[in-house]
């Protein structure tokens, strides 16, 4: 058994110590719609810079719900892209996604 153990850490140690390229298809710059532009601003993006400043937001005014860190609480403006009162942190991604071309 301590084979085995042993191949899986010699595995995992040459992955982490290469940096990974980040994807092209995420770094293009996307236009924010109207709803998400009044959260992440109204100039294009790449998908990742829209979901740290949406989540820059949410810290911001403390809309996680204290009780479940993974439900977001959303007030008028977050409501408006999310369509309902409350998300879940991996339902975000989804909401977010109808709001960028």
């Amino acid at each position: 058994m301590a084979e085995k153990s042993a191949g899986k850490a010699t595995k995992s140690a040459g992955k982490s110590g290469a940096k990974r390229a980040p994807n092209p298809a995420l770094m293009k710059p996307l236009q924010p719609s109207g709803e998400l532009g009044a959260i992440v601003g109204s100039s294009p993006l790449p998908r990742p810079e829209v979901v740290k400043k949406v989540w820059d937001y949410i810290k911001k005014n403390k809309l996680q719900n204290p009780e479940n860190k993974r439900e977001i609480l959303a007030d008028d403006k977050l409501q408006k892209v999310f369509g309902k009162k409350k998300v879940t942190m991996f339902e975000m991604n989804k909401h977010l996604a109808q709001h960028l071309k």
